[in-house]
């Protein structure tokens, strides 16, 4: 009798242990799904913010500011080179 008892308790931990690894890598597969969703939303959102300051009149003046900049550079160096 204590054999049959025993046998079904190890039969009852193997179950048990078996749903457990189940459950463990559900749960990871799915922090592993979530983990990617988070980062496809700071990618989202960071694209987002940085087409709107790259396209702001703060950024468009400066960058005008500073090709005229580098042309007018650019214009002198030659024609120092030249004479």
């Amino acid at each position: 009798m204590r054999l049959y008892l025993a046998a079904a308790v190890l039969l009852l931990a193997l179950v048990a242990y078996t749903e457990a690894q189940d459950d463990f890598a559900e749960r990871f597969s799915n922090f592993g799904d979530q983990l990617t969703e988070f980062g496809k939303n700071v990618a989202e959102k960071a694209k987002t913010h940085y087409d709107t300051i790259s396209t702001s009149e703060f950024a468009v003046s400066t960058r005008n500011w500073f090709t005229e900049q580098f042309q007018k550079i650019k214009t002198k160096v030659n024609e120092m080179a030249s004479q």
